[in-house]
């Protein structure tokens, strides 16, 4: 049973590759426009990116009200979807737990199925995953915490408006899977099969931002949050920006779930004392480029930079 989950992990550290590479190659230009259009609307305000302005919710937040049945649907439907093509060996290893089930050391919380609410993973944690494992652990990570959020939502009788782990992933590695050697043979919509594949796991990490931003618009005050930490559209950007949304995801998801589990603090040297910006109050890319008190540990003091 755990070689066929190792090789179950093995395949969608696909995942983490076209994250890094294939996904920003393969960008549409519609979304290149959308995000030269939100590079913009930053350098003029700081309410981008998904707050509450003047009591309004961000335009994904209010689609996705107005719409929350059509979407609950196709969410359900498309988890319950994928899943069926997933082994039984690897379903039972994976099904959904109940908090505390896993145990405090490392390799438990590494190798733990999803929980409910989900497993704290800061920072420091996923990346030791993910670096041994030539970024196949960030695969299953990414699997854990959709199927946690979603299985979260459920359990609470909200409207579910992720599709979950299996409907995520899975079509994303499909897509790679099978579209990579169709362009390599040259067989038609190979291309299009890998630029769909990366559209689709692009938009769930939008997504993705969008319900932690709740989540923590839910907790400010216990994470010491002026307004909720990411920009969602900073997904579409190129390296290294969707790589710093990206870490933020990490350390405040895992804050919150802490916190709904009654865990005790634990400082992540690495989110809240080498690397400043993953922990700090949500900035503009003008503030990011700006301001290197938030790059680095040794750039803590440097003044910001003026133009």
């Amino acid at each position: 049973t755990m070689r066929l989950v190792i090789q179950f992990i093995t395949a969608i550290q696909a995942l983490a590759v076209c994250q890094a590479f294939v996904a920003p190659l393969h960008r549409t230009a519609t979304t290149r426009k959308i995000s030269l259009e939100a590079v913009k609307e930053s350098s003029s305000t700081k309410k981008e990116g998904g707050t509450k302005e003047d009591g309004k919710l961000p335009p994904l937040s209010t689609f996705i009200k107005d719409n929350a049945d059509s979407i609950d649907e196709f969410c359900r439907g498309t988890n319950d979807f994928w899943k069926q093509f997933v082994i039984e060996p690897v379903l039972n290893y994976v099904e959904i737990q109940p908090s505390g089930t896993a145990k405090n050391d490392i390799i438990s919380k590494l190798t733990a199925p999803p929980e409910v609410p989900g497993i704290p993973r800061p920072v420091w944690l996923t990346i030791l995953g993910s670096f041994p494992t030539a970024l196949g652990w960030y695969g299953y990570y990414k699997f854990s915490v959709e199927e946690e959020l979603y299985q979260y939502e459920i359990q609470n009788g909200q409207k579910v408006t992720g599709c979950g782990g299996y409907g995520t992933l899975l079509p994303f590695v499909f897509g790679v899977i099978i579209g990579f050697p169709a362009q390599f043979l040259h067989i038609p919509g190979g291309d299009t099969l890998v630029q769909a594949a990366g559209i689709w796991i692009l938009l769930g990490q939008v997504n993705l931002y969008r319900r932690v931003n709740e989540l923590c618009d839910e907790a400010k005050e216990e994470l010491g949050l002026e307004e909720p930490p990411l920009h969602g559209w900073w997904a579409l950007l190129p390296p290294p920006l969707d790589v710093v949304v990206g870490l933020r995801q990490v350390h405040f998801l895992s804050e919150y779930w802490r916190l709904k589990r009654g865990e005790s603090y634990d400082k992540d040297i690495v989110a809240e004392e080498l690397f400043p910006f993953i922990s700090s109050q949500r900035f503009t890319l003008k503030e990011f480029v700006t301001q290197p008190s938030r790059w680095f540990w040794f750039t803590k003091d440097k003044k910001d930079f003026e133009f």
